[in-house]
């Protein structure tokens, strides 16, 4: 998994006296109808990290301002940038003296109101940054920090389609549980690719790492979590040069993303998919 280098804030606020409770404002740029309909998973998320670091709201009163450069969409990792950013923002208000894991682990928890029961991917490339190998055990998450000799440049785009990370879960629980066969064989094909791609990248091989994109988002197609809106994009920036293409996060709307080897090849995909997303960026991972 990779962070990109755009960021949200947060500055919080703490008042005794004869107020109580939370006040949100947000600043954060969204995609249209992101924020209201990810308003009240938000506020849960919220809530749980406060009740996580044990802040008390019914004696004094919270406000939160979160704002920053990183545009909410589904796909990128909003979600967990806020909570974060709060768990950050709380550690140097209250101040509660929090380690760098205990900050992840806050953001986990918060990551609970948005996904229900979240892989922890999200909040630990929001907590550490960079490029990580992640991997979930019935313990605590093993993640590591990878280096990489040059920057990987990437266009994302986005299919101005608001999912629910909730359902898609849920959707997909459901045909694990209904054919556990299928799903298996799927899975040990992702974790192959897995593997291939991390190979890839140590090596500086784009070629080989944009082949698996694609076979990644194939995957991805035959699990449904994809749409005709990513598809099209996929496939547009595959056509403009891309090495290699697919959708992000959660799926069914969101994101996907291009890889992109050079500045030049950047620069036409991202003019390609500007044709047809209405929100297109380019970024590296470094």
């Amino acid at each position: 998994v990779g962070a990109v280098s755009d960021y949200t804030d947060c500055e919080c606020e703490i008042t005794s006296g004869n107020s109580s409770g939370v006040t949100v404002v947000d600043h954060r740029p969204a995609v249209a109808n992101y924020k209201d309909k990810k308003r009240e998973e938000g506020q849960e998320a919220i809530n749980l990290v406060l009740k996580h670091l044990n802040v008390d709201t019914n004696a004094q009163h919270v406000k939160l301002v979160f704002g920053g450069n990183l545009t909410c969409v589904s796909g990128i990792g909003a979600s967990a940038a806020q909570v974060v950013a709060l768990a950050r923002a709380l550690k140097y208000e209250v101040p509660i003296p929090l380690t760098e894991d205990e900050v992840n682990a806050a953001g986990y928890e918060g990551e609970k109101g948005y996904h229900g029961t979240p892989s922890g991917i999200d909040n630990t490339a929001a907590t550490f940054g960079g490029l990580l190998r992640f991997q979930r055990t019935d313990g605590a998450p093993i993640f590591v920090k990878k280096q990489i000799s040059n920057p990987i440049r990437i266009v994302y785009a986005s299919t101005g389609i608001t999912a629910s990370t909730t359902t898609v879960v849920s959707d997909v629980r459901a045909k694990k549980e209904a054919d556990p066969a299928w799903f298996e064989g799927l899975l040990q094909q992702y974790l192959d690719i897995v593997a291939q791609a991390e190979q890839a990248i140590d090596k500086n091989d784009l070629v080989k790492l944009g082949a698996l994109l694609d076979q990644n988002h194939s995957l991805c197609q035959q699990l449904t979590v994809s749409c005709k809106e990513l598809d099209d994009l996929v496939v547009a920036a595959r056509e403009a040069g891309a090495l290699g293409a697919k959708m992000s996060g959660t799926g069914r709307g969101g994101l996907m993303l291009a890889l992109t080897p050079t500045e030049e090849s950047q620069e036409k995909v991202f003019a390609a998919l500007e044709k047809l997303a209405p929100q297109v960026w380019k970024t590296c991972l470094a």
